[in-house]
């Protein structure tokens, strides 16, 4: 019975890759808590596993004191001297208690205690042996599904592919081998403790080092991969040996390295990069397959950059979705702002306009205060132009400016336009007042000259009969 209990003990540890004083430990803990609960007793109880009997005999313990103060875990010399002459203060005295009285209850109880112990155990052991193994490739097989996510089988744990870590190209089925890398261990989680991930940057690093013996010798280094599942990855690979090309070292001899990587993704793109220590030279090759006009660092503290390519070029360095900006942005680890040549120079022109458009200074608001015009100089608002093309939340960041304040001062920049408007107005209003009076003036002038045309014409009225009546008297003479 003794050597039939204890190999299955040895049997349970080697399954669950435990060590077999463990369940030993667990079972002695589970006829503690069995005798405690069948004995309603709050002495400290103790439990030992005889290997040669087979046998867990479960003793009360009580400590020798000279006075006691808890009957329940103390007992006194005197009693102590009773039941040991050897007992002195200090020692123990241990009695026994019958366990062939605890009954199924009691049996229940140790099988779930003995259960939950080893289950620890086993949850330890494997976070033990998973958690230094992150970022490593494996191969497993696809077991089962629990709603959207997966539960493979990695041969000694089971472990859990979440939906967000699966590539969107694919689908799996049920027996199906996968190579996963482990994403991390969760020693709070229900279930299997192991993540593992078809959708990680590193999985394209690892089947990389499978693939080309320059990576896993260390000649060519992959040193930033980013990657968007299903869709396109970007590898940044530099050499070592000046000798060896890295691109084509990834590549291979008609591309048969990266196809077979490809392949392994389900047809996701690859794009190998040749890595530059310049920011400048690793952005314009990031963004490939688009070509780049010229990149300029606009902020190096924020890490953001300006990228300027062609009008026809635009949409091919955007990507699809902004996916090819995008991976550059996490492949170089800075935020880029592309613009096509047609947009720079709008905005150039804009620019200039703004610097040679005269500037209204504040003082021409009315209604508006010498310090609150001295604040609002202080943040840089020099003009009313400038106020103008502020937001209520870009004013009320300037220290002082309140919500009152803001609306004040817009009542006082609409009045400042309004009054502009109608400044413009009365000019044009006076050259039409001015031009109608000369038309007036002239139209007089014209009627006051008028009248003298009849007399004129009467006064040669009769000249011309005089000369024709000489013209006639002659004729009859």
């Amino acid at each position: 019975m003794a050597n039939l209990l204890y190999q299955q003990i040895e049997m349970l540890s080697r399954e669950k890759h435990i060590e077999p004083e463990v369940v030993v430990s667990a079972i002695e803990d589970a006829m503690v808590v069995a005798a405690r609960k069948y004995y309603k007793s709050e002495e400290d109880l103790r439990a030992k596993f005889n290997q040669e009997t087979g046998q867990v005999e479960v003793y009360s313990v009580h400590m020798v004191v000279e006075e006691v103060t808890d009957a329940k875990k103390e007992i006194s010399l005197a009693e102590a001297k009773k039941k040991n002459p050897a007992a002195e203060v200090g020692t123990e005295i241990v009695a026994a208690k019958p366990t062939d009285v605890l009954g199924r209850i009691a049996a229940q109880t140790a099988k779930q205690v003995i259960l939950q112990k080893v289950r620890e155990a086993e949850r330890d052991t494997i976070f033990n042996e998973y958690h230094t193994r992150v970022g490593e490739l494996v191969t497993v097989i696809v077991k089962r599904a629990e709603g959207p996510d997966l539960i493979v089988d990695m041969g000694r744990t089971e472990a859990r592919l979440p939906k967000r870590e699966q590539s969107k190209l694919e689908t799996y089925n049920i027996g199906e081998r996968l190579r996963v890398v482990i994403k991390m261990v969760d020693r709070a989680a229900k279930g299997p403790q192991v993540i593992v991930s078809r959708a990680d940057a590193s999985l394209v690093q690892r089947l990389f080092e499978m693939e080309v013996p320059e990576i896993y010798d260390g000649t060519v280094q992959i040193r930033f991969a980013a990657r968007e599942a299903g869709e396109r990855t970007k590898v940044a690979v530099m050499s070592r040996d000046k000798d060896v090309d890295p691109v084509g070292a990834c590549v291979g001899m008609k591309g048969m390295r990266v196809q077979s990587i490809i392949r392994e993704l389900r047809g996701e793109k690859i794009d190998i990069i040749p890595y530059s220590e310049e920011t400048v030279a690793f952005a314009q090759k990031a963004l490939s397959p688009a070509k780049v006009t010229r990149v300029q660092i606009t902020d190096p503290e924020n890490k953001k950059l300006e990228v300027i390519v062609e009008d026809s070029q635009l949409s091919l360095a955007i990507g699809k979705k902004g996916q090819n900006v995008r991976l550059a942005s996490k492949l170089i680890g800075w935020d880029i702002d592309i613009k096509s040549e047609e947009e720079k120079r709008q905005e150039i022109e804009e620019q200039m306009t703004a610097l040679t458009a005269p500037a209204t200074p504040l003082t021409s608001l009315a209604g508006v205060g010498a310090k609150t015009i001295e604040k609002i100089e202080a943040a840089g608002i020099n003009s009313v132009e400038k106020l103008a093309g502020m937001t209520p939340e870009q004013l009320m960041e300037i220290p002082g400016i309140g919500e009152k304040m803001v609306d004040k001062i817009y009542q006082a920049v609409n009045r400042f336009y309004e009054g502009g408007t109608a400044t413009s107005e009365a000019p044009a209003e006076a050259a039409a007042a001015e031009a109608g009076s000369a038309e007036n003036s002239e139209t007089a002038t014209a009627v006051e000259e008028a009248p003298g045309v009849p007399e004129v014409a009467e006064e040669a009225t009769p000249a011309s009969s005089e000369g024709d009546r000489r013209p006639a008297e002659e004729t009859k003479s």
